[in-house]
């Protein structure tokens, strides 16, 4: 994909960005250089390789799963203002 000063001035155009002459040539060599990069990428033959989540085979250190606090549900409940079903009742606030 080439790109000239008239696309760079439409671009800043739809983007109500105001640009000169000067920024527009600097901004086209800027963009072409990414256009080129990018093409460059997309030509590497990338059949075969397993994607990677992350570019060192790092693994994340997890603590068992195991239960450390007991069931207070009962305690909680006996302090509330008002519980009906083993549910906690909240005044109502939108009318």
């Amino acid at each position: 994909m080439s790109l000239n000063s008239a696309d760079i001035k439409r671009i800043a155009h739809l983007a109500r960005i105001e640009v000169s002459d000067t920024e527009a040539e600097a901004t086209l060599t800027k963009l072409t250089g990414i256009l080129g990069l990018i093409e460059q990428m997309q030509a590497v033959d990338t059949k075969g390789i397993v994607p990677m989540s992350h570019s060192q085979d790092v693994t994340q250190r997890l603590r068992e799963d195991v239960v450390t606090e007991t069931n207070q549900r009962e305690l909680f409940q006996s302090i509330a203002p008002a519980v009906e079903g083993g549910l906690y009742l909240v005044p109502k606030v939108i009318e």
